[in-house]
């Protein structure tokens, strides 16, 4: 086999050893990671999974794995010999780890994205093959490898479960759903600042797709709700192009008005939309032309907020109080760079050691707590990173609340997140409802959040899911 490597030499010479050397540190997939996170849909996400995919190989080849084995490179390599433990691990050839790296970087990227996984497979099988032809590594190092960076990809399911790719479920509503074939009664309003731009491409879509329609669209300075009150009074049906707390907005104007709302996806995160089945500004088109639609819930506040006065507000997807809206800030800086799960782990605890717990009563229960969250169906997974729903109109509320009281309660809680007891833990609480009341016991109104978007807080509210649906464009 070497000597037919060898002959082959002078057709690829110039190219597998740079992409060898390239891939030495994981550097070529962090750039991978990087290209495919500037893109829009499942491939941020595949990034993430294909980054930490990329750490447990590395961790587990280069360190127990060569300590267990220490077979020595071959001697083609001009490395001599190994014949004692203790030397440099990166002279030993079983596992490759550049392979076990590839592999478990390929292998993250195509559970989450498809639509990659084909030319990061490519590229992860012509590193694979670079380490026997550079004369590194024998192919059994390399068969290995891969083995162990396959099992590594699959692992991070259990760590970052999966969000399905089927959308959630909820009933029909295409009778409410007028259809628009050139969006004529459609009124979108455009919030400019939410996401990280490309506006201009979304506006152009919508003028070239749907040309009747009125397209609004809200700079720095302006009032969105204003915007979305004054597009409604004139239009059948009321578009939104947004991210979750924009969405938010327009739900509650639809809802109180009686239109069916067509979601353009223009956020960040996008949570919202990946729920509903809108992949992107294409998918709500195809829905609005052929007047397909989803009702589904909302979620419903109400109550007194921090100065005695009324509070009432809808949620799309989530509400929280306490230090989950900081626990969520500090996730979302980090979880692009070192995967959602760390991500995760470090936001709750930062929270635990940089907010202080607050009294509140729950259900008429006194409670000292740190979190409270409640979701607009039941969230998936359990823990720490809900992420997503299977339903959206099931009427039930999931509330989740970690608990102050408890001896030890933050070396608890962190100690169940990494040992993946979580739920069985005194800390933490989590449970479906069908209502919920929350009042603050402390002089200080309780720090409010719901879709992302902070209040001033609130003295007393009461959480349930809306009286009506919200009929929502959708395509089958």
């Amino acid at each position: 086999m070497f000597s037919s490597i060898a002959g082959a030499r002078p057709l690829v010479d110039p190219l597998l050893p740079r992409l060898s050397h390239a891939a030495d540190h994981g550097l070529l997939w962090w750039g991978v990671a990087g290209a495919l996170g500037a893109s829009k849909g499942r491939r941020r996400p595949a990034a993430m999974r294909g980054l930490m995919a990329l750490g447990i190989a590395s961790a587990a080849a280069n360190g127990p794995a060569k300590l267990l084995f220490r077979r020595d490179r071959p001697p083609t390599h001009g490395i001599p010999p190994l014949r004692r433990l203790g030397r440099d691990l990166t002279t030993f050839s079983f596992p490759s780890g550049h392979a076990a790296s590839a592999a478990a970087f390929a292998t993250g990227v195509a559970l989450d994205s498809p639509g990659a996984a084909l030319p990061v497979a490519a590229l992860a099988s012509a590193v694979a093959f670079s380490r026997v032809y550079v004369g590194v590594h024998y192919p059994g190092d390399v068969m290995a490898g891969i083995a162990l960076g396959v099992s590594a990809g699959l692992l991070t399911t259990k760590i970052m479960p999966r969000r399905p790719w089927t959308p959630a479920r909820a009933r029909p509503a295409s009778a409410w759903a007028p259809e628009l074939p050139d969006g004529t009664g459609l009124g979108v309003v455009v919030n400019s600042r939410s996401g990280a731009g490309h506006h201009d491409d979304l506006v152009a879509v919508l003028r070239a797709d749907l040309p009747g329609a009125q397209v609004v669209e809200v700079g720095p300075g302006e009032d969105v709700g204003a915007a979305l009150e004054r597009v409604a009074g004139h239009s059948r049906v009321l578009g939104v192009a947004g991210g979750d707390g924009t969405i938010s907005a327009a739900a509650s104007v639809a809802l109180a008005r009686g239109l069916p709302l067509a979601v353009f996806p223009a956020g960040t995160l996008n949570h919202f939309a990946a729920d509903i089945g809108l992949a992107g500004p294409g998918d709500t088109v195809k829905a609005v032309r052929e007047g397909t639609a989803v009702a589904m819930d909302l979620g419903q506040v109400d109550g007194l907020g921090a100065g005695g006065t009324r509070f009432g507000r809808v949620f799309v997807n989530t509400a929280s109080l306490g230090g989950y809206p900081d626990m969520v800030r500090v996730r979302e800086r980090f979880e692009r760079r070192i995967g959602k799960w760390p991500a995760m782990l470090l936001a709750l605890s930062w929270v635990l050691w940089n907010d202080s717990p607050f009294e509140a009563e729950i259900d008429g229960e006194a409670r000292r707590v740190w979190l409270i969250f409640v979701g607009n169906g039941r969230y998936l997974p359990d823990g720490f990173a809900p992420t997503y729903r299977t339903r959206l109109d099931e009427s039930l509320l999931d509330l989740r609340v970690v608990d102050a009281d408890a001896p030890l309660a933050r070396l608890r809680l962190v100690g169940a997140v990494l040992t993946g007891r979580l739920g069985r833990s005194r800390v933490y609480e989590q449970r479906t409802v069908e209502r919920v009341r929350i009042s603050s016991s402390q002089a200080a109104p309780l720090p409010f959040a719901s879709d992302g978007e902070v209040s001033e807080g609130i003295r007393r509210i009461a959480v349930t899911t809306s009286a009506a649906r919200l009929v929502v464009y959708r395509p089958v």
